[in-house]
This record gives C-alpha cells, sequence and structure tokens, in this order.
C-alpha cells in the first residue's frame, strides 16, 4: 500500500501523489508485520508475531507495522516508525478517511481542560488598578477508539480569549501570560486588566487547542482546525481604597481610628 496524504478540500486522506507538495516532511504506509515483499515473510519472525485476536463483532485483526522515508527525496527508503499494532478491519485503508473525517468532532467532545485562571491579587483587587490574569493550561493527552481503532490524540494550547466580565473581551491571542513578584501587583501585563467599576466580576477564560492524532501507534496526523474550551468562571471582586486622615495619638488612645488593628482598609 502507498502512502497517505490528506486532502483539504475532499476533506479526507488520499494515496499520496509524488508530483504533490506536502507540509509534512514525510509519507507514510503500514505493512503486514513479518512480510519481506511480494509473497515472502520471515518464518521466525511469524513465530512471534503480534497475536491479533478477533474482536467480538467479527472484524479480524492484522499485525501491521509503520513505515516513513523523507518526502520527495530521490533515492529515500522506508523505515520503521512504530509498531508492530493490531489493525482492525477487512480493508484497513478504508479506515483514515474514515477516522480523518470525524475527527475534528471527536476532538471538540473530549473532557478536555482550558486550565485555569488566576488573578494577582486575588480574591480581591482595587478599582483602577492593574489586575494581572494569567492562564494555567497544560498539553493533555486522550486515548479513545473509533470505528474499532485505537486513536491517541493530544491537545496542544495555542491561544488564549479573556473575557474579564464587565464587557471587555481581549483575545485571542497566543500569550497566555504569566505570575508576578508580589511588589510588582499592579503593574500592566499583557494580560492585565483595570476595572472601572467596583462589584463581583466572573472572568472566563477561553483556551483554543490544537490537536493532532495517531491510529494505532501509527504516525502523528494533524487535526483540522482548532477546540475551543471554557474553564470554569474565576469570581473576582473589585474594591475601591479610602484614606482617612485621623488626628489621634496613637499613643495616648490606642484604640483611636487609624491605629494599627484599628484601621479601615478598602471598601466596596
Amino acid at each position: 500500500m502507498g502512502g497517505h496524504t490528506w486532502d483539504p478540500e475532499r476533506n479526507e486522506f488520499i494515496l499520496a501523489n509524488p508530483n504533490v507538495l506536502s507540509t509534512d516532511p514525510n509519507e507514510y504506509k503500514y505493512e503486514l508485520q513479518c512480510h519481506l515483499g511480494g509473497g515472502d515473510f520471515d518464518t521466525p519472525c511469524l513465530a512471534r508475531q503480534l497475536d491479533c485476536k478477533d474482536r467480538e463483532d467479527g472484524a479480524k485483526g492484522i499485525p501491521v507495522m509503520w513505515l516513513s522515508r523523507p518526502r520527495g527525496v530521490p533515492g529515500a527508503v522506508w523505515a520503521h516508525h512504530s509498531g508492530p499494532t493490531c489493525l482492525y478491519d477487512p480493508k484497513p485503508e478504508d479506515l483514515l478517511p474514515r477516522i480523518a473525517a470525524d475527527i475534528q468532532r471527536q476532538f471538540q467532545n473530549l473532557p478536555v481542560s482550558a486550565g485555569r485562571v488566576v488573578a494577582q491579587p486575588s480574591p480581591n483587587t482595587l478599582r483602577g488598578a492593574e489586575t494581572n490574569f494569567y492562564a494555567d493550561a497544560v498539553e493533555q493527552q486522550f486515548d479513545i477508539t473509533m470505528f474499532g481503532q485505537k486513536v491517541h490524540v493530544v491537545a496542544t494550547p495555542v491561544q488564549y480569549a479573556w473575557n474579564y466580565g464587565d464587557g471587555t473581551v481581549f483575545g485571542p491571542q497566543p500569550s497566555m501570560g504569566g505570575p508576578l513578584p508580589q511588589d510588582r501587583w499592579g503593574e500592566k501585563t499583557r494580560t492585565s486588566h483595570a476595572y472601572g467599576a467596583t462589584g463581583d466580576f466572573q472572568v472566563v477564560l477561553t483556551t483554543s487547542f490544537q490537536g493532532t492524532y495517531s491510529v494505532n501507534s501509527g504516525p502523528p496526523l494533524q487535526i483540522p482546525g482548532q477546540g475551543q474550551f471554557s474553564a470554569p468562571p474565576q469570581t473576582i471582586s473589585v474594591w475601591r481604597s479610602l484614606t482617612r486622615n485621623y488626628a489621634d495619638d496613637c499613643h495616648v488612645n490606642p484604640q483611636g481610628q487609624g491605629c494599627p488593628g484599628v484601621g479601615a482598609g478598602g471598601v466596596r
């Protein structure tokens, strides 16, 4: 069987055309384990080849090896990429386009965690001051079954959008932000926001993930488009600062307003 490539116009995998350039530097194919070419098999290998038992639905399992080679390089030879692994289908070559056609929908339905919103300061901040927000999001991996085949999905965060809860939205953009040391709280950052009013606001982070998938330990293939996932809202309370002048002498009246342990601080 020849290598396959993704055809965005037909939205499916097709047999690779050596005259068409691809963004993937490699091309791939799979062969039966122990197959030497033609009708020949490696007899010692057959004695220890992977045992692909038939599934309960009657589908036949075959042991295969995935091969790869540089695309468009004259004389390039096929080399082992991964395997052995089991492939279940009377016509395994029909599976890749079927999986490719459905993988984006499957990706969007995965329980991908968008991460969490971190605010500095939190849970309270001051009106008019810059509150630093950043995302805590990580790469995630999932194993699912599609058309009876094992599909491994990797979701990588690539873009972030912030809804600060007061009608202001920032993004999507590639910066997830980052923490500031406490002595720098209040500085403007790429993802910070200054609230113009007091109150409680629900901050929502939406993270866009780029995905790749591999079928039965085959080569990683890119999932078309991106998946968007939202994190649980993070409540931030915005207060206003209040400054007072006091005439009490704390040595004479330790309980006077403004003395240590009696101060008023910020108010809503």
